[in-house]
């Protein structure tokens, strides 16, 4: 069976590998196809794609957007986005502009728990993509505050912590009219993130329908069986596509691997095949649950 990710990450945003290391990555793999899902920024596509034209591993144009959800985090994937769109690439400056000016509040507060750590540290760890709490972390555990990524979030960055920043994000319904515009097929990432029950989870997945939703994330590491049957329910009554990665970031995401994810994760070829005739041909489609 031909295997897939379309769910990835390099350095142009959070990930440790960059763009041609990731698809040099899934060719040793044996993957036949990925997509780059870099967090709000299409940076490293480009590369991507002509690293996989090389080595002959089909490269999808992909992007991850955060949009803003009170209760939980919100993000949307965009396949077959256009990496070249100048509206897009101006929409796309706004939200790393929110990046970019959240960073330094997140270390300022650091700093006030009694953290020495200096925006110019961060910067290096980036290695000069996009930064993000990541980045933060590393230089955490450098300095020895943290022994992992997971314990810096936990600790000081995630949501609740004494060091979360929230940022600046577009509602849903503007993160999907941004996509659509951009030739995007976009999809709801990880739902399980959104934080709400079967039927808070229907009425938002309805919403997000009404304004354009064409797929949603099913198989994905931190997905239990329950909650892959329900959003394969989801997918069927609300005729939206089924997608399925890793969501890799190399070293930035301990024990999870490209195209397996935690070891056990199985992504086939034929839902990428899916995913083509529905964003180039608008066939309609609907999933069979097994």
């Amino acid at each position: 069976m031909r295997l897939i990710d379309l769910h990835t990450h390099s350095t142009a945003s959070d990930g440790s590998f960059s763009p041609e290391e990731v698809v040099k990555l899934s060719k040793k793999k044996g993957l036949s196809a990925i997509a780059l899902t870099d967090h709000d920024t299409v940076a490293g596509n480009k590369e991507a794609i002509t690293t996989g034209e090389k080595l002959g591993i089909e490269v999808i144009s992909g992007i991850e957007v955060s949009a803003y959800f009170e209760k939980g985090t919100l993000h949307i994937l965009g396949y077959f986005v256009d990496y070249e769109d100048k509206n897009f690439l101006k929409r796309l400056c706004v939200l790393q502009e929110a990046r970019a000016e959240r960073n330094p509040k997140i270390i300022k507060k650091l700093q006030g728990l009694g953290i020495h750590i200096d925006y110019e540290e961060v910067v290096a760890a980036s290695g000069g993509g996009q930064i993000g709490r990541p980045h933060i972390a590393q230089v955490l555990i450098k300095k020895g505050i943290v022994n992992s990524l997971e314990e810096a979030f936990e600790k000081y960055l995630k949501k609740g912590r004494p060091a979360y920043v929230e940022k600046e994000r577009i509602t849903p319904e503007q993160c999907l009219e941004m996509l659509i515009e951009a030739n995007a097929l976009p999809v709801l990432a990880h739902p399980y993130t959104l934080h709400l029950d079967e039927q808070g989870l229907r009425r938002f997945v309805k919403r997000l329908k009404d304004c354009g939703l064409m797929g949603i994330e099913v198989y994905y590491p931190d997905h239990s069986p329950p909650q892959i049957k329900n959003y394969l329910e989801l997918a069927r009554d609300f005729d939206l596509a089924i997608t399925g990665g890793s969501d890799f970031h190399g070293k930035n995401k301990k024990g999870v691997e490209l195209g397996t994810g935690y070891g056990d994760l199985r992504i086939p070829y034929s839902l990428l095949e899916k995913l083509k005739k529905i964003h180039y041909r608008g066939k309609p489609w609907r999933v069979e649950i097994h």
